[in-house]
C-alpha cells in the first residue's frame, strides 16, 4: 500500500490593478481528498503589495483572504459555502475570477503528509 496521496493545490494571488495583470502570491490552498484535507495558508507581504498599488485597501484584502481560510476550514462564519463538501469548497475557491483576489491554475502532485506539503509550498512559492 502506498504512503503517497494525490493532492491538488492553487496559489492565491492578489491583483491590485486587474487591468495591469500584475500580482503577488499571497497564499496556497491544498486539497487532498484521500486524507480529507482542505486548508489554506496566507502569507501577505503588505510592502510588496503597496509597491504595485500604494492606495490599495490592505484591510479589505485581508478580510477577503481570511474568508478563503474560513471557507477552506468549513467554519460556520463561512456561510452556505462553508457548509459544502471539501471538494465543492475547493472547486468554488479555485474557480476563475476577474477580481483582486484570484487563484492560479490547479496543480497536482503526490505527498506523504498534506500539512507538510502545504508548508513546503508556502515557503517555496510565497517566501
Amino acid at each position: 500500500m502506498s504512503n503517497n496521496y494525490f493532492y491538488d493545490y492553487v496559489v492565491i494571488r492578489v491583483v491590485p490593478k486587474v487591468e495591469r495583470e500584475e500580482f503577488i502570491n499571497a497564499g496556497v490552498i491544498l486539497f487532498c481528498k484521500e486524507k480529507k484535507f482542505l486548508k489554506s495558508r496566507i502569507e501577505l507581504d503588505e510592502n510588496k503589495l503597496k509597491l504595485l498599488n500604494k492606495d490599495i485597501d490592505i484591510d479589505l484584502i485581508k478580510t477577503h483572504l481570511n474568508a478563503i481560510e474560513d471557507i477552506s476550514a468549513g467554519k460556520e462564519n463561512a456561510g452556505s459555502i462553508g457548509k459544502l463538501s471539501q471538494a465543492e469548497r475547493f472547486q468554488w475557491l479555485t474557480s476563475p475570477k476577474s477580481t483582486i483576489i484570484q487563484t492560479s491554475a490547479v496543480h497536482s502532485g503526490y505527498c506523504k503528509d498534506p500539512s507538510e506539503t502545504l508548508e513546503h509550498l508556502v515557503k517555496a512559492i510565497i517566501k
